[in-house]
């Protein structure tokens, strides 16, 4: 738990938070509740044991999925940008690209993104594609793209990436 503190004051004391997701993110979980409705009346059919068994487990499903999309935040500081997520220890963590290992952070345009203010971002990694961070659902996200940019440029052209 104090380890999830610290990263948390890291991101908040030394990182500019960018962006976290949108309400569009939660449109999977309000669809498992609606789902998980009609399958929990179907268990009272069968067994108040089966209603509760179902209702358990929902609960901790959608529970768990709220909690991971609230756990995401994207964030810069002097050395690179940031990612951080997870709710359960052994998943919580940051990664990210350090400034000088950047290509470029872009977003998708599209009439979706444009109507629900919900964007997908992608910061590139200049080497590999395998440390791309791709995130969808993004509130913010062309700000935080034309921000990332922005810093990356400055900081090319005072030559602080050496």
């Amino acid at each position: 738990m104090e380890r999830l503190k610290e990263n948390e004051l890291s991101a908040a004391s030394h990182g500019i938070p960018l962006c976290r997701k949108a309400w569009t993110a939660y449109i999977g979980c309000l669809l498992a509740a609606v789902v998980m409705t009609f399958v929990l009346r179907l268990a009272f059919n069968h067994s108040e044991l089966a209603a509760a068994g179902v209702l358990a487990a929902s609960t901790l499903l959608i529970g768990y999925r709220v909690l991971l999309i609230r756990s995401v935040q994207l964030y810069y500081d002097d050395v690179g940008v940031w990612l951080y997520s997870g709710v359960l220890p052994w998943q919580r963590g940051v990664r990210g690209i350090k400034w000088r290992d950047l290509d470029q952070a872009t977003y998708v345009q599209s009439f979706r993104s444009w109507l629900l203010r919900s964007w997908k971002i992608r910061v590139a990694h200049r080497f590999t594609d395998a440390s791309h961070i791709v995130l969808s659902d993004m509130a913010r996200g062309r700000e935080a793209a034309a921000i990332i940019n922005e810093r990356h440029q400055q900081m090319l052209r005072n030559d602080q990436l050496a």
